[in-house]
C-alpha cells in the first residue's frame, strides 16, 4: 500500500503548479493533504478524481488551514478533529479501515515568538490521546505537518533555530513523548543517518540553498513498523513550500 502525504500550502494555487500531475503519477493508494485553504463548493473540478473516495475538513475561518484526504479503498468510517478541540480549523481527519487507523494531521504552528505554544501543546496532548486510543483496537498510519523538526539532523541551522516555533525543545520533546508511548518515524527509522529536508522558507533562496527543515511525517504504531517497506521524501517536487513525502507499507 502506497500513502502519499504533502502540504500543498494552498490546494488551488498548488493545482496550478501541477498538483494533478504528481496525484495521477504517484498512483498512491491513500493521498493525505494539509494546508488546503478551502471550502468545500472551491474543489477544482480537474481535482475531483473519478474512482477516489474524498474527505475534506475544511477551517471555519475561510483561506486558512485545512485536511483532505483521497482514499481508492472506502473507509468503514470517517471522523473529523479530535476531542477537547472546538477550535473548528479543520486539522484532524480519521479513516478507519479492516486493519489500521489512517489519520491525517496539520498541528499548529506555534507562530513567532512561542505565542501559541500553550494552545499547541494542550493540542499535541490531546492529539496523543486520540492515537493511543485508536492504537488499543488497531495499528495505526499517522501522517501529515506535524511542524516540528525532532532532532538536530532534521534541520538545516539547529543552533539559530534552538528556541524558533517547529524547534522549540517543548515541541520536540512533545514528539519525543508521542514516540515513546508506541509509535515510530518511519523516515528516521529505515533512514537513521539521512539528511534530507521536506520544508523550505520562502525567503533567503532557502530551497535553493537547501536550508531546510524536515517537518512532515508518516508515523505508524510500532508494532507495524517491519511491515513498512520504503519511506520516501520527494524533495524535487516542486509546488509549495514543502515537498510530498510517502510511505510504503504491507497492510
Amino acid at each position: 500500500m502506497k500513502c502519499i502525504s504533502w502540504n500543498v500550502n494552498g490546494l488551488r494555487a498548488c493545482e496550478k503548479k501541477g498538483f494533478a500531475d504528481f496525484f495521477l503519477e504517484m498512483d498512491a493508494d491513500i493521498f493525505a493533504i494539509q494546508e488546503t485553504k478551502m471550502q468545500e463548493d472551491q474543489m477544482p473540478e480537474n481535482l475531483c478524481f473519478e474512482g477516489w473516495h474524498r474527505y475534506m475538513n475544511s477551517a471555519e475561518r475561510k483561506g486558512y488551514s485545512g485536511t483532505l484526504v483521497y482514499t481508492k479503498k472506502e473507509p468503514l468510517s470517517v471522523t473529523y478533529e479530535i476531542e477537547g478541540d472546538v477550535t473548528r480549523e479543520g486539522r484532524v481527519i480519521t479513516l478507519e479501515f479492516e486493519d489500521y487507523w489512517f489519520v491525517c494531521a496539520y498541528v499548529p504552528n506555534s507562530k513567532d515568538g512561542l505565542v501559541r505554544l500553550p494552545y499547541r501543546m494542550e493540542w499535541e496532548e490531546m492529539l496523543k490521546a486520540h492515537l493511543k486510543k485508536l492504537d488499543a483496537v488497531k495499528p495505526v498510519i499517522y501522517t501529515g505537518d506535524l511542524n516540528v523538526a525532532h532532532e538536530e539532523i532534521d534541520i538545516r541551522n539547529p543552533k539559530s533555530n534552538r528556541k524558533n516555533p517547529g524547534f522549540s525543545d517543548e515541541e520536540r520533546q512533545k514528539f519525543t513523548e508521542l514516540l515513546e508511548s508506541g509509535f515510530a518515524d518511519t523516515f528516521r527509522r529505515l533512514h537513521p543517518d539521512t539528511v534530507q529536508y521536506s520544508w523550505w522558507s520562502y525567503r533567503f533562496k532557502a530551497r535553493e540553498r537547501n536550508a531546510g527543515w524536515r517537518i512532515d511525517y508518516f508515523v505508524v504504531s510500532e508494532r507495524i513498523l517491519d511491515k513498512v517497506s520504503d519511506a520516501v521524501i520527494y524533495d524535487q517536487v516542486i509546488g509549495s513550500d514543502h515537498c510530498p513525502v510517502g510511505m510504503t507499507v504491507q497492510m
